[in-house]
């Protein structure tokens, strides 16, 4: 009794915090369950209801009913208006969607912040509601309880909604079969854009009443959001019990569990949320087993002299020959048969594109007479590379300091861009958690330094090991996964990473970060680096290095292995593939090349934070791989560069409104550049009519058969 009286008050604050969360959540739900929509800015949309309601509390009813409307409805046009922002992405995925929607919570952040000041505002509420009560002896908030009861009435109402009235079927059947829907005299697209503006209308709801539990102020858009993405996979997306008792689960963790649990308080939300993904990935994916006589004797040998082959008959990129073959039933023989498969898949993507080392963008460009030069295929394919070191070569004789300051930073985020391409684009697993593995590194130079080991190959050497082998422990929970799910299980292993570093202070410095190592020396027995010329250059060489091997492995049988596991990875399994040892194996190595790049990021800067290694940074090296083309070696390079000359060179010169810049950038990259910078050449993003930009996989086992780009299920 003694137990649960000293715990009573940050319990009861756990239920009226869970149903907040819940009231918010349950609009995102809504949206990704019914809509098809993954929000990122539904914590925006609360931020809206919770800067106006904020701004219209005078401590009255009135106030409190005034700002209750005026909330909601700003926030349900801004939905509604999110439907009209997201309708021409319904056929590109999830991943396009949450690059959109990141774009527009930057861009209304900045909005937001232009309007109400970047202070935390105050929220008055009416004087009735302004007291306390007694509750088994303590004082507690009326607000709060009343709060509670309202949120206890929305869910029983909501669920009322949507299981007993005719607009909640209309809504279920959107979700479950829209043809359906339409073949009955309801349109569908009426009905998703009113999903959104009701779940727009949610979270403007939320914030208004919330506010005086998490006011409006910095960061309070994007805490819901993540705390809101925990409570939907906890809860699912079907049923607004299960997100309740979800909700209400977390609100717990966040107040009494840090009563009880401190230390462990930080990483119990996250790490359910993996854990939760990770489960549901298991089971629905069944055990990919061999028959009985098990599988193909070394495959592997036998794509790569298949491959060999194919290549010494006929030039490069000569297309239909591996279709013609197929449709006019040439014979193989069983060894072949399954490496045939993946080769073709692997064709149907584009062999240049996939290479990084020559997208049909860039490679075309080049003058025809290059083509007629000996070797004049390698030359073609390497010109965008020698152009690209040209130019980064001679930047310091034509920037200033601080520029060329900018440009190390950008070779750094460069390389986690092309670590996201090899996961993205290569192997088909869409991630927003690569800042994890890059934060590994990044504070193992730092301590590395701290330590004395200030020589630069050793620093960058140990760094990428322990990304490695970080990468290495959290791949298995990843690489089950496909589409969606992946996002979010890397999102919890990124937010997971942040919390351990900013509570393993020893290590990380917590929150004030590191700062005052000793500066990293190029080679033995030279002096520490401090002039921006000489970390440039040194920046340089090492991102040349680990970009040429990157290729090297990418334009290699192994290369070409990992993309016929995304493109046609039922075949390569039947054949005998483990595709499970090729995803887990890039895992590592993408994180190796991610660590590579926070060891830079680490010497260039001469300072570490944790907001250099946080979500904004997952979701900017995402930008810069779709800009370039989610296939495009070189892409991510030009995109992440374009990335740090928008939020720290072009910002410059208008103070203050950085994320509109970025935001504008992830935006107008959505639509703009759907195939990104590789897909610019005609418009049809490469030759032969193929896109340059790798599939996202859906949400789909491992076994299942792949589409292939006919639409039809491949056998």
């Amino acid at each position: 009794m003694d137990l649960l009286d000293a715990h009573l008050i940050p319990a009861v604050d756990g239920v009226a915090f869970g149903l907040l969360l819940f009231v918010v959540a349950a609009g995102l739900s809504l949206a990704f369950g019914t809509a098809g929509v993954l929000n990122l800015s539904h914590g925006t949309l609360y931020a809206i209801g919770a800067y106006t309601g904020a701004e219209l509390s005078d401590g009255t009813w009135g106030g409190l009913a005034l700002g209750l409307a005026a909330g909601t409805a700003a926030a349900c046009v801004a939905g509604a208006g999110l439907s009209a922002a997201t309708a021409p992405l319904a056929r590109r995925g999830h991943l396009a969607q949450a690059l959109l929607t990141f774009g527009l919570a930057l861009i209304g952040g900045d909005l937001l912040i232009q309007l109400f000041g970047a202070d935390e505002l105050p929220v008055r509420v009416p004087e009735a509601l302004d007291s306390s009560v007694m509750l088994l002896g303590h004082r507690y908030p009326a607000y709060r309880l009343c709060f509670i009861v309202m949120a206890v009435l929305l869910a029983a109402f909501g669920t009322w909604v949507l299981t007993r009235t005719r607009m909640g079927a209309a809504v279920r059947a959107a979700a479950d079969d829209p043809q359906m829907l339409a073949a009955t005299g309801h349109n569908p697209r009426a009905v998703h854009t009113g999903v959104l503006a009701a779940a727009g209308a949610l979270a403007g709801a939320a914030g208004v009443l919330g506010a005086p539990i998490i006011g409006p102020g910095p960061g309070t858009s994007e805490n819901v959001l993540m705390l809101s993405l925990v409570v939907v996979v906890l809860g699912g997306l079907r049923s607004l019990w299960a997100t309740f008792f979800a909700a209400v689960a977390v609100g717990e963790v966040q107040t009494l569990g840090v009563s009880l649990v401190p230390d462990l308080a930080p990483y119990l939300l996250f790490a359910a949320m993996a854990a939760v993904l990770v489960l549901r990935s298991r089971f629905a994916e069944p055990a990919t087993a061999h028959g009985p006589e098990g599988p193909a004797p070394d495959p592997v040998a036998r794509l790569r002299g298949h491959l060999s082959g194919r290549l010494r008959r006929r030039p490069r990129g000569t297309p239909g020959t591996a279709e013609a073959a197929e449709a006019s039933g040439t014979a193989q023989t069983p060894g072949t048969a399954g490496a045939s498969r993946a080769d073709r898949a692997t064709e149907t993507m584009g062999a240049d594109d996939r290479s990084g080392a020559a997208p049909r963008g860039y490679g075309n460009r080049v003058p025809k007479w290059i083509g007629r030069l000996p070797g004049g295929t390698a030359w073609r394919q390497a010109a965008p590379l020698l152009v690209l070191l040209v130019v980064l070569i001679s930047l310091p004789a034509l920037l200033d300091a601080y520029s060329i300051s900018l440009a190390g930073s950008a070779l750094a985020l460069g390389l986690l861009a092309v670590s996201v391409t090899i996961l993205t684009g290569y192997a088909g697993l869409p991630t927003l958690g690569q800042t994890a593995p890059f934060a590994v590194g990044a504070y193992a130079t730092a301590n590395l330094a701290d330590a004395g080991w200030t020589v630069g190959p050793v620093q960058i050497v140990l760094s990428a090991l322990a990304a490695a082998v970080f990468s290495a422990v959290v791949g298995p929970a990843v690489i089950r996964a496909r589409g969606t799910t992946v996002l979010m299980i890397t999102l919890a292993i990124g937010e997971l990473t942040g919390a351990v570093v900013n509570q393993l202070k020893s290590v990380t410095g917590g929150a004030d970060g590191l700062v005052g190592f000793p500066a990293t020396q190029a080679l033995w027995g030279g002096e520490g680096m401090l002039e921006e010329s000489e970390l440039y250059n040194y920046a340089l060489v090492v991102a040349v290095v680990a970009v040429s091997v990157t290729l090297l492995v990418l334009r290699s049988p192994a290369g070409k292995l990992l993309t016929g596991t995304r493109g046609a990875e039922a075949r390569m399994r039947a054949s005998g593939h483990p595709v499970g040892r090729y995803l887990l194996v890039a895992h590592i190595c993408a994180g190796a090349l991610a660590g590579v790049g926070g060891s830079l990021m680490v010497t260039v800067q001469q300072y570490l934070s944790p907001a250099d290694v946080g979500f904004e940074i997952a979701a900017f090296a995402l930008l810069a791989v779709v800009i370039g083309g989610t296939t495009s070696v070189i892409g991510a390079l030009l995109g992440a560069g374009l990335i740090v000359a928008t939020r720290d060179w072009v910002a410059g010169s208008w103070p203050g409104h950085g994320p509109l810049l970025l935001g504008v950038l992830f935006v107008a990259t959505v639509y703009v550049l759907p195939r990104g910078l590789a897909g610019l050449r005609g418009g049809s993003g490469g030759g032969n009519g193929r896109s340059s930009e790798a599939p996202v996989p859906e949400d789909r086992p491992p076994s299942a058969p792949a589409p292939n780009p006919a639409g039809k299920v491949s056998p």
